[in-house]
């Protein structure tokens, strides 16, 4: 029996899968592998971005699925070398073309890129490419609570959701109440927070070995209880199903209380501060 994967209501309407398949640091040919396994395994929203090098890939996986398109939720992303008005709609139809796709789901700002200036134009471009049909939805992804109040003061819309760094080490939960309360999603990348420690934790192992389960398939089951929205990766064939098998833990109120106390504050936060980031 396949697993129901729960959704979540955009602000414009649309809906998304809660759970999903990243692709991030997956190189393109072996991106075309690893989505049709995801495919095959019940995922149908995958999310990869222009700088990952692999939207061709996915591509192909789509392609080759014999799943309707109506039935997939494709997310990719504007990096920062394109952002700008013009550069970002041109930047969406480069992505499309090598998706192979006439739109795709959601669209996101990779990058705030705070002192570089470009992201309010930015944005405007991604309302005018939901406009023109080749993005249904679109959204930010590390962004701040002062830039997400912005974008809303420039142009009087929210993005429907912010893709930003969240683990049990690192829950944002500052953020995720802003978020909650002008109704943008949360996702979470690097969901099982890159491997290392938090996967040995004791008090997830505790609460894994209580389920039955895995530590990262109750981390995930984590970020599922609490609303978000998380796309872990796997290329191992075992792990891609263990993940999506994570859609059948069920955490409790006691295994949620006890996984807030793991939060790290700042001092938990591995990858860069998008307050300051500044890369291409």
């Amino acid at each position: 029996m396949t697993q129901t994967i729960p959704t979540s209501k955009f602000l414009d309407g649309n809906t998304i899968d809660q759970l999903g398949y990243g692709v991030w640091q997956v190189k393109d040919d072996e991106a075309e592998v690893a989505v049709g396994k995801a495919l095959k395994a019940g995922y149908r929203h995958i999310d990869t971005a222009k700088i990952y090098g692999n939207e061709a890939g996915v591509g192909r996986a789509v392609a080759a699925s014999g799943i309707a398109r109506e039935d997939l939720f494709i997310t990719t992303k504007v990096w920062n070398a394109d952002q700008g008005y013009e550069k970002t709609i041109a930047a969406a139809q480069a992505s499309l073309e090598r998706l192979g796709l006439d739109y795709v789901d959601l669209y996101l700002i990779h990058w705030l890129q705070p002192k570089r200036g470009t992201y309010v134009d930015t944005w405007k471009a991604l309302i005018q490419l939901q406009k023109d049909g080749k993005a249904k939805s679109i959204g930010v992804c590390n962004f701040t609570v002062e830039a997400l109040e912005e974008l809303y003061t420039e142009t009087g819309v929210r993005p429907v959701i912010n893709q930003v760094e969240t683990h049990p080490y690192f829950p944002q939960a500052e953020l995720r109440a802003y978020e909650a309360e002008h109704g943008i999603l949360h996702e979470s990348w690097s969901p099982l927070g890159q491997g290392g420690d938090l996967l040995k934790d004791p008090v997830l192992e505790g609460i894994a070995k209580k389920h039955g389960a895995s530590v990262a398939q109750v981390v995930i089951a984590w970020h599922l209880a609490l609303g978000n929205v998380v796309i872990p990766k796997s290329v191992t064939d075992a792990r891609i199903v263990e993940n999506f098998e994570s859609l059948k833990v069920a955490l409790d109120a006691e295994d949620i209380e006890a996984i807030a106390t793991l939060d790290r504050g700042p001092e938990g936060r591995i990858a860069a501060d998008p307050a300051t980031a500044d890369f291409e």
